[in-house]
């Protein structure tokens, strides 16, 4: 269990990085070409580790509705690009963090059939809590500094 937990820390610092990354080639290239570029280069190294390692897929023996993760990856890496450079790293991942934390609730009630437990909907909200709390504290720390600011300047 504790390689999983290891691979999806991993798996993290790889999202942030690649975040980072796609955000300075979508300012220098825009945000869907900078996606495209994120895909052909993702596609080429993939292809030549699926030969290098594995058998090609029976791509017939997916559901086709399974192949709307690739354009929801595309469309996500292009939004992303886009936001990224213009919210920065903390804003954009906290954005995106708790965009992921609210739709995996709504994801698990769909396929459930049931609303979640009471002490999972306290889990979602410290989780929601927990990464609001830098912009909590950044919005008192900035309206703290005006109003000192504004002390000084009427004395």
């Amino acid at each position: 269990m504790i390689f999983y937990v290891l691979l999806a820390l991993l798996n993290g610092v790889l999202i942030a990085t690649s975040r980072a990354v796609n955000g300075q080639l979508s300012t220098r290239v825009g945000p869907f070409r900078a996606s495209v570029w994120n895909h052909v280069v993702g596609f080429a190294f993939l292809t030549v580790v699926l030969f290098a390692f594995f058998r090609w897929p029976d791509l017939g023996a997916v559901p086709l509705t399974a192949y709307l993760g690739g354009v929801v990856g595309a469309l996500f890496v292009a939004v992303n690009s886009h936001v990224f450079p213009r919210l920065g790293a903390m804003n954009a991942s906290l954005l995106v963090i708790s965009g992921q934390v609210l739709s995996a609730v709504a994801i698990d009630c769909v396929q459930q059939r049931s609303l979640p437990s009471a002490l999972r909907l306290l889990g979602v909200a410290l989780v929601l809590l927990g990464l609001g709390l830098p912009r909590i504290k950044a919005h008192y720390r900035t309206s703290r500094d005006k109003d000192s600011t504004q002390c000084l300047t009427e004395n």
